[in-house]
């Protein structure tokens, strides 16, 4: 007995350490907090990391899709109905970026580099042939070089002469690589993407993450500069966020902000719901409608307006001080989270959120990009310029262009990454819970070896009582009640 009574205190005293340390370390989360730390200091965009190589050259596939609006009643519009367009597409090209010359500088806290892009055309992936198919839409170096000249009407003038004698109209009908890639028109030279294939844009100076994980992949510059130029508040040149890289140990609540030079500013998105790609559990941002809300609706966005006198309504951004003064309008495809009379004005849209939203699927652990659609739209501002005849009968109508759809999905080899490293997260951040299982478990041996104990101890005392030989007791004439024994048996006899 001396012996069990030692296991079963043994056990009990092994049972509550584990309970008392397992408890202790899930309050006070010292194993959670020595991996958020490990996080911390391994990602980060230095040589060597975990990150470095994949933020350097990223593995996924990045694909993009080119929508087109092939305006189908110029000649009505012009004489005063409303415009018409057919959506065309997808062109589909397979877009490679790298960045190079990459650089440590300031003794490794920052790191500079030139975001290098590149498109194959995919044709299994389009409608069509981009060297053939046609499009009708927006004379845009027409409009660029009318806007150009609309505070000088004796200017205008002489360039609207001019423009007729050489048969320059509003809109115009170009292949789709012309349109794209670019083609030489009588007034300039114009491609919607021109000179983008195989070139950067601009040399970015970025954080590393090394003195604060939560200025990971932050952009430090673009170009030199810490501000940008083209607006008319501090508030709306600043130079926020990162262009793809993001924190570890991202937080619901945060509003994760993004540098972006297609649309010359940044813009910010917030958490909508949580999703889970290839089993990588990860958070949806999207850019709210307050993004490119009218400064009524955001007054914080009124330092986007070109002018008081140039300033549009909600979904929409001029973006003309960053493209030489050509009235150039960003949007969401279809004007989705635009006011409803940007959508009517013209026939052919339809806004869909499945189709048109912008987002960012990130894995919260790692803060790696899981799945992404960025999806923008290119508008042209058309409306009646003094001194050019053909614009006399137009009123302020926003007329789309195309849209682009960039869209990657995680890679499976780093898939197998992320997931082993989300694994040795989750088991070391975890470890409490195991000791305070295993601490469970002994509980439940503790209590059944007192069970079994209690039991035994009873069954000795029984065996130890005695009971009358019968049920009725036998009387001893001398001695009253008596025990009934067995005898002895003589072994010789």
């Amino acid at each position: 007995m001396g012996r069990r009574s030692c296991a079963i205190c043994a056990v009990g005293i092994i049972c509550s350490s584990l309970l008392i340390v397992g408890i202790g370390l899930i309050v006070t989360q010292v194993f959670r907090t020595m991996m958020h730390n490990r996080l911390k200091k391994e990602i980060v965009l230095v040589e060597g990391s975990r990150v470095f190589e994949s933020w350097r050259r990223p593995p996924p596939p990045v694909y993009m899709e080119l929508f087109f609006f092939n305006m189908t009643n110029v000649d009505a519009f012009l004489a005063g109905a409303k415009p018409q367009v057919t959506q065309v597409g997808p062109y589909t090209y397979r877009q490679y970026r790298y960045r190079a010359n990459v650089s440590m500088v300031e003794n490794g806290t920052k790191v500079s580099a030139y975001n290098t892009k590149s498109f194959v055309f995919l044709r299994e992936r389009s409608v069509g042939d981009p060297s053939e198919d046609s499009i009708t839409t927006v004379n845009i170096p027409a409009w660029a070089v009318m806007n150009k000249l609309k505070d000088s009407f004796w200017k205008a003038s002489m360039m609207s002469v001019w423009m007729n004698s050489i048969g320059s109209g509003l809109f115009t009908t170009r292949t789709v690589n012309e349109l794209v890639w670019g083609y030489e028109d009588p007034v300039l030279i114009f491609g919607l993407m021109a000179k983008k294939n195989g070139t950067s844009n601009g040399e970015f100076v970025y954080h590393t993450g090394q003195q604060n994980y939560l200025d990971f992949g932050r952009v430090v510059t673009w170009k030199g500069q810490s501000q940008l130029t083209f607006w008319t508040s501090n508030q709306s040149n600043s130079i926020n966020g990162s262009d793809s890289a993001f924190h570890p140990l991202l937080d619901k609540n945060e509003r994760i902000y993004i540098f972006t030079p297609d649309l010359c500013r940044s813009i910010y998105m917030e958490f909508e719901k949580d999703v889970d790609v290839k089993g990588i559990p990860a958070y949806r941002f999207t850019p709210p409608r307050s993004v490119l809300a009218s400064k009524e609706e955001n007054p914080a966005n009124e330092g986007f307006c070109v002018s008081p006198q140039e300033c549009l309504g909600t979904g929409l951004l001029k973006v003309s001080p960053c493209r030489k003064g050509a009235p150039v309008v960003a949007s969401f495809p279809h004007f989705y989270l635009a006011d409803e009379k940007y959508v009517a004005a013209i026939e052919g849209m339809s806004p869909e959120r499945e189709h048109h939203q912008t987002f960012l699927d990130i894995n919260p652990t790692t803060g790696v990009i899981v799945r992404a659609n960025k999806r923008a739209q290119v508008n042209i501002l058309i409306n009646r310029i003094s001194g050019f005849v053909k614009t006399r009968t137009l009123n302020e109508t926003i007329i789309p262009v195309m849209f682009i759809n960039e869209s990657v999905v995680i890679d499976d080899a780093s898939v197998a990454r992320v997931q082993k490293l989300l694994l040795i997260v989750n088991v070391v951040s975890n470890f409490p819970l195991i000791i305070v299982a295993l601490g469970g478990i002994m509980l439940a041996v503790f209590i059944i070896l007192l069970v079994r104990a209690r039991k035994q101890k009873t069954t000795s005392e029984d065996e130890t009582s005695y009971t009358p030989v019968s049920g009725k007791e036998k009387e001893d004439p001398q001695n009253g009640t008596y025990i009934g024994l067995t005898p002895k048996v003589d072994a010789q006899a």
